[in-house]
Parts: structure tokens; C-alpha cells; sequence
């Protein structure tokens, strides 16, 4: 098995549009989260989101931004980032040997919602010419290959929240196995439709605006949290074989070394101690590493009751007392629930607090819940940590259950 590092990332958040600039405002504790100016907000029970600023039609030409769902130009916008921080020359590469493997949650909702509309309400005799291909799920990573030629295997992981995280593992295999040198991988969502918000609102998972302050309504292990925000963006990151990087004199940003992928078949929607645990043991083993070799974890934490219960006690049951010996955050409470884009996102974050030593905080943790009895790093960053390895938690509706691991190099 090769080793693989990851040589680029790039991404488009709530919190902002450059890897810098994005970690600077999580560690600096500024929410993305904020009350929607769309026009049907009003018929929203929580009007908040997070949401990005992007003007796409500057970024693309016209005729290829009429061909573009929201998603799809994020997850683009992401992959140029990326490809341009791993360096990568198109000449010097062989295109059948890079692939891309994507992931999403609900893909082109906007386009769908668009179709809905023009059909049902406005009685359109026909949709938009291009819906079928701005909707489809494997969309943005079929333009990202287009773009750049890369021949390799294309595939679109969705498994709702936790799709990017399967798609960056099983690119991470693919590379460890030999069928691939490079891997282009990661995951975007643009939920941020009437529908798609009704249809979230109806789970009664959502939050509550906080009346005092809306940016402060996502609150992951607090004990007065009301649910998740959703959010938008993409992340999308390099992924290489080590010998690959070397002889290009890449710059490495960190190793992979550990993928857990485990189903918890209990219930749709309700975790399990249980499979939240096994997942992180398995990426633990596949890593070949102990628990308490591990000195940071970006949690899944989406801010609803049960999730952010559940998945104290699994880290409890994995890491055993030494679990409250390590930081740990939800990122979440500042860019919101990305969905199929959390995992890859948080990947991102992951891999930023152990370069840097500083684990950002999880904000809006006033009021401690008995129950969620670790250490979140509330409200604040902790600096001048010695992270060598960090763990990244992604969890999903539907039970599949990934967990990364990086190493610093």
C-alpha cells in the first residue's frame, strides 16, 4: 500500500472563499451563519443559513454559467483553488491516472426546484434546456474532469451528510492501491432553496433564530442547542502518492492515513453509541495508530440533541479517559451543516489546526450540557497545541458513517 499525502485544497465557505482567509475567521470565532434576504424567507420558521458570497457570473464565462447549478459552481471554484495550491502542471501529469471523486447530498436542488417551478407554478410548456444536466449528481465532478482532461475514474459519492468524507476516503484508497496516482476529491452543496429548507424544517432538526443574536444560533454540545443550520459551499483537496508528490517537489500539507467507513443500521435518522464508535475504531486501526495518538478531533457536532449526545459517548467509549484530554470543536457552529460538503470542509479544518497548532473553538457554548462533558474548546481558540495527528467525524442520515485521519508531516 502507497503512502498518500494531500498536496492542495481549496475551497468555497460561509466563512469565506480562500483556505487563509477561512481559518483565520474560524479561530477568530466569525459565523457565516446569517439571517437569509431571500424573498421567500418569510415563509420560513428559521430564515438563517450559512450562506456564501460568490458572484459566479464573474467567475465563468457566460455560456458555461448558464450550463452551471449553484453546486457545480462551487465545487468548480473549489477544484481550481485546490489544483492551483498543489501546483499541479497538466503537461507534466498523465490524465489517465488522476481521477475525481466527488460527493453531494441533494446535487443540483436549485435547478430541480427551478424545474418545479417554472412547470407547476408559472405552467411552462417545457423546463430549462440544460436542467437535466445541471441537475444531475455527478455533475460537478464531471466538470471538473472536463475542465482539466483528467481521464481517471469519476465517481459521485452521495451519502447525505457524510458523502464528501467517503468520497476523500475512497480516493485515499484508490491511491494506496496503485490504480491511481492523484486523486481530485472532495464534496460541495447548495441546499439554500424554499424547498429544500421546508422539507429540513419539517425534520424539526433545524434551529431556532437566536432572538439575541441570529449568527449565534447554531450551538453544537450546548446544553440550550436547538438544532443544525444548514449551509452552502464546497472543499475539494489534492490527494497524491507520496513518491508522486516527492518527485514533483510538492509542497505536503499533511498524510492521510486512516479511513473508517461504518453503517449504522439502527435507525434513518437516530445514531448509535455504537456506530459512531466503530466507525472512529476503524480508522483508528486502518491507520494503525492508537486513540491516544491523537491529539485533535473536529466533530461531526451539528448542534441537534441526539447527534451531539451520541457522539460524546462514542468518543468517551473509543479514546476512554484520555477523551477528555483532547480538543475538540464543532466547526459547524460557525459555517453551518454543508451536508454532502461537511465532511471535506471539516477535512480541511482538520488539517489546518494541526499545521498550525491551533484548534479553532466551537462558538455559542455558553451553557454546558451534563451530558456533553468534553473538552469543545468553547469560544475561543486554544493555541500552541502539539497536534501530530487529528481525527475528522462525519456522520449521516442513512447510517454510513466515515471518519478521517491526518498525519502532520
Amino acid at each position: 500500500m502507497r503512502r498518500v499525502v494531500v498536496t492542495g485544497m481549496g475551497l468555497v465557505s460561509p466563512v469565506g472563499n480562500a483556505v487563509p482567509q477561512f481559518f483565520d475567521n474560524l479561530i477568530s470565532g466569525v459565523s457565516g451563519i446569517r439571517m437569509l434576504q431571500e424573498a421567500f424567507s418569510e415563509r420560513l420558521l428559521s430564515p438563517i443559513a450559512g450562506s456564501v458570497e460568490f458572484d459566479a457570473a464573474a467567475y465563468f464565462p457566460a455560456a458555461k454559467y448558464r450550463m452551471l447549478d449553484r453546486v457545480s459552481q462551487f465545487a468548480l471554484k473549489a477544484a481550481d483553488a485546490a489544483i492551483e495550491d498543489a501546483g499541479l502542471d497538466g503537461d507534466a501529469l498523465l490524465p489517465e491516472r488522476v481521477g475525481v471523486f466527488m460527493g453531494t447530498g441533494m446535487g443540483g436542488a436549485q435547478t430541480l426546484e427551478q424545474g418545479y417551478q417554472d412547470l407547476f407554478i408559472e405552467q411552462a410548456r417545457s423546463v430549462r434546456p440544460f436542467s437535466v444536466l445541471m441537475a444531475m449528481q455527478n455533475a460537478a465532478a464531471a466538470w471538473i474532469a472536463l475542465d482539466r482532461g483528467f481521464s481517471g475514474p469519476n465517481l459521485t459519492y452521495s451519502t447525505a451528510c457524510s458523502s464528501s468524507a467517503v468520497a476523500i476516503g475512497e480516493a485515499w484508497q484508490r491511491i494506496r492501491q496503485g490504480e491511481t496516482d492523484m486523486m481530485i476529491a472532495g464534496g460541495a452543496e447548495a441546499p439554500l432553496s424554499l424547498g429544500v429548507l421546508k422539507a429540513w424544517e419539517s425534520l424539526r432538526t433545524v434551529a431556532a433564530v437566536d432572538a439575541d443574536d441570529p449568527a449565534a444560533s447554531c450551538k453544537p454540545f450546548s446544553a440550550n442547542r436547538s438544532g443544525l443550520v444548514l449551509g452552502e459551499g464546497a472543499a475539494v483537496v489534492v490527494l497524491e502518492a507520496w513518491e508522486h508528490a516527492v518527485a514533483r517537489n510538492a509542497r505536503i500539507h499533511a498524510e492521510l492515513i486512516g479511513y473508517g467507513l461504518y453503517t449504522d443500521t439502527g435507525h434513518i435518522t437516530r445514531p448509535s453509541v455504537e456506530g459512531q464508535a466503530r466507525a472512529m475504531q476503524l480508522a483508528l486501526a486502518s491507520a494503525h495508530v492508537e486513540a491516544a495518538d491523537i491529539g485533535y478531533i473536529n466533530a461531526h457536532g451539528t448542534g441537534t440533541a441526539a447527534n451531539d449526545a451520541v457522539e460524546t459517548a462514542a468518543i468517551r467509549q473509543v479514546f476512554g479517559p484520555a477523551a477528555y484530554g483532547i480538543p475538540v470543536s464543532s466547526t459547524k457552529s460557525m459555517h453551518g451543516h454543508l451536508l454532502g460538503g461537511a465532511g471535506a470542509l471539516e477535512f480541511i479544518a482538520s488539517i489546518l489546526a494541526m499545521q498550525s497548532g491551533i484548534a479553532p473553538p466551537t462558538m455559542h457554548l455558553q451553557h454546558p450540557d451534563l451530558e456533553c462533558d468534553l473538552d469543545y474548546v468553547p469560544n475561543e481558540a486554544r493555541k500552541n497545541l502539539d497536534i501530530a495527528m487529528a481525527m475528522s467525524n462525519s456522520f449521516a442520515f442513512g447510517g454510513t458513517d466515515a471518519v478521517l485521519i491526518v498525519r502532520r508531516v
